[in-house]
C-alpha cells in the first residue's frame, strides 16, 4: 500500500469511482506536469448532497463538509488521471471553491478550508496550494459547494 493510500485510509476516506461528466467535458486534462481536474460537486453514491445554499438551507458547518466530499471527489479523478497511483503526485498548485450563498453569506474562504484541509492532510506540505473561494448565484443540481483543482505530477 503507498504511503497516500495509507494515509486516505488513516484518515477514514474511500475514493469513489469518479463520476462520468454530465455535459461536455473530461474530468481531467494532463498538460506537461500539471492535472486539471474539472469541478466536481458534492456526489456520494451518485447521489448529489448538500442541496441549498451556504447561510440559507446550509450552515457553515455544513458548508465546509461539502468542500470536503467535493475534496475527496477530485481525489478520485485525481487518482484515475495518476493511472491509480497518487504517489505520482507532486504538489497540489491551485484550489478553486464555488459556494452557492445567500448574497451576504461572507465566509466563503471557511467553506474552502473544508477542501484545503484534506488536501493538506493527504498530501502534507505538497497539499498546500493558492486558492480563490468565491460565492455564486447557483450550482448544478442546486448543491451547496464546487470544486476544482490543479496538481503537478511527476
Amino acid at each position: 500500500m503507498s504511503k497516500i493510500d495509507s494515509r486516505l485510509k488513516e484518515l477514514g476516506i474511500e475514493l469513489p469511482t469518479p463520476p462520468v461528466p454530465v455535459a461536455s467535458y473530461v474530468p481531467y486534462v494532463i498538460s506537461g506536469k500539471q492535472v486539471f481536474i474539472s469541478g466536481q460537486v458534492t456526489l456520494k453514491d451518485g447521489v448529489p448532497q448538500y442541496i441549498g445554499k451556504v447561510g440559507a438551507e446550509i450552515s457553515l458547518e455544513d458548508g465546509k463538509a461539502a468542500a470536503r466530499l467535493c475534496a475527496v471527489n477530485v481525489l478520485a479523478v485525481l487518482k484515475m488521471a495518476c493511472g491509480g497511483d497518487l504517489e505520482k503526485v507532486a504538489r497540489c498548485v491551485k484550489v478553486g471553491v464555488f459556494v452557492n450563498a445567500v448574497p451576504d453569506f461572507v465566509q466563503q474562504p471557511e467553506v474552502g478550508n473544508g477542501a484545503s484541509d484534506l488536501f493538506v492532510a493527504v498530501f502534507g506540505e505538497a497539499g498546500k496550494h493558492a486558492r480563490a473561494a468565491i460565492g455564486v448565484g447557483s450550482l448544478p443540481r442546486g448543491v451547496a459547494v464546487e470544486v476544482d483543482a490543479v496538481f503537478e505530477i511527476k
